[in-house]
């Protein structure tokens, strides 16, 4: 019984950490609190005619904004989280 208790411990213990890894892991594709709303970052994009977006993902400190263009074209632009800075790849 002690062995049983003892185990099921273990295993919480490690499903605990487990998780805390994981939140951690999400840590970098979350915006700081000072970023510009992203309905602001999109709205700036689509006013300067890039193409359809149809990708927005969070990493590094920058939004990675994935567009189609009339014809086909395929491009990925960066914009800066906090200053709205935009910049292509």
């Amino acid at each position: 019984m002690r062995l049983r208790s003892s185990l099921a411990i273990a295993i919480c213990g490690l499903a605990a950490s487990s998780l805390a890894v994981r939140a951690d892991w999400f840590r970098d594709e979350t915006p700081p609190p000072n970023a510009k709303p992203l309905s602001s970052i999109i709205k700036a994009v689509e006013e300067r005619g890039y193409g359809t977006i149809t990708e927005v993902e969070f990493e590094g400190g920058k939004w990675e904004i994935e567009l189609h263009q009339a014809g086909g074209k395929e491009i990925e632009i960066h914009v800066d989280a906090i200053n709205g800075q935009i910049s292509a790849k």
